[in-house]
């Protein structure tokens, strides 16, 4: 029963894990056509439906989900036990899925990944840059990459960056018409270029502390936008004042481009690390990765 059934259930698993049999079919490399076939004689053999599928969706019946539940920790072993295996080959393989922020690509990971992808050839990395929360374990990543003080509970974290700080800038021409802010309440006042994350789907508050007293200003303005460098870009061009990191604006402050304010009411803070679910520990691939990545051995080879 098991040897007949071993091919179809790994197809379920791909598109119950997907939700998709256009996911699920590029994944397994094979056509939809056949994925959807696989599946049809794998509920007409069981005698009962395992998905419900429409033009825009696939969802799982009470069966399915209880197949699923019931099937994917096995599957998940499996592939662990696989990935194990093609660590003892002399190179180091295998595919790194990861979530990050197109700022925390371009500064911190792509620097790193230029080199490591050439060293290790048999190495594939996969960066989806997306401002979400994501759940590394449930959309199924390998790590992910955010702020030291958003890392979720239960999740080894690895800092990749030193301390960061924010930066309230906006052009010589907009200061010039506009009185700057001594006090993070006469924001209020000013044209401001708002973000809105789509994990919660809100205006990001600006966040300002200065010994011990801390301000969070809901600020207003013309633009919302959903990404650091469009901030910059927007600001850049005199459309407000920005909210942005630090590294992303120090050379166009130097080089008068752009002039901040409020320097004293934004302190450090916990700068970008990997996090990940401690089952991964195990793979030679990301093990790699993690020691390329953490940052007092960059710094060290910086000094070197």
């Amino acid at each position: 029963m098991l040897r007949e059934n071993a091919n179809d259930l790994l197809v379920f698993i791909a598109v119950a894990r997907e939700r998709s049999f256009t996911k699920a079919a590029s994944q397994l490399r094979v056509s939809q056509s056949a994925m959807s076939h696989t599946i049809k004689a794998f509920e007409e053999r069981l005698g009962m439906r395992l998905l419900t599928r429409t033009t825009r969706s696939v969802t799982l019946t009470d069966a399915g989900q209880a197949l699923y539940d019931g099937m994917n920790p096995h599957f998940e072993a499996m592939e662990a036990n696989f990935q194990k295996l093609l660590g003892l080959r002399e190179k180091p393989a295998g595919t790194l899925r990861i979530t990050a922020a197109d700022f925390s690509f371009h500064t911190v990971l792509w620097p790193v990944l230029e080199t490591f992808l050439a060293r290790y050839p048999d190495i594939n990395v996969e960066v989806n840059c997306d401002y979400r929360l994501v759940d590394i374990v449930a959309d199924r990543y390998d790590a992910g990459v955010r702020y030291g003080d958003t890392v979720g509970e239960g999740m080894i974290a690895t800092r990749i960056a030193p301390d960061m700080r924010m930066a309230v800038v906006a052009t010589p021409d907009y200061f010039a018409v506009h009185v700057p802010p001594g006090e993070p309440d006469e924001l209020v006042g000013h044209n401001c270029i708002n973000m809105r994350f789509p994990t919660h789907g809100g205006i990001y508050t600006w966040e300002f502390e200065k010994e011990g007293v801390t301000k969070n200003v809901q600020v207003s303005g013309q633009l919302v936008v959903n990404g650091v460098y469009q901030t910059l870009d927007a600001c850049r061009r005199g459309a407000g004042v920005g909210y942005l990191p630090e590294t992303l604006v120090h050379q166009h402050i130097a080089k008068g481009d752009l002039i901040r304010v409020l320097h004293d009411w934004c302190p450090p803070f916990a700068g970008f690390h990997l996090y990940y679910p401690s089952r991964l520990q195990s793979s030679p691939a990301f093990s790699l990765l993690v020691e390329a990545l953490r940052y007092p051995r960059r710094a060290q080879e910086a000094d070197d």
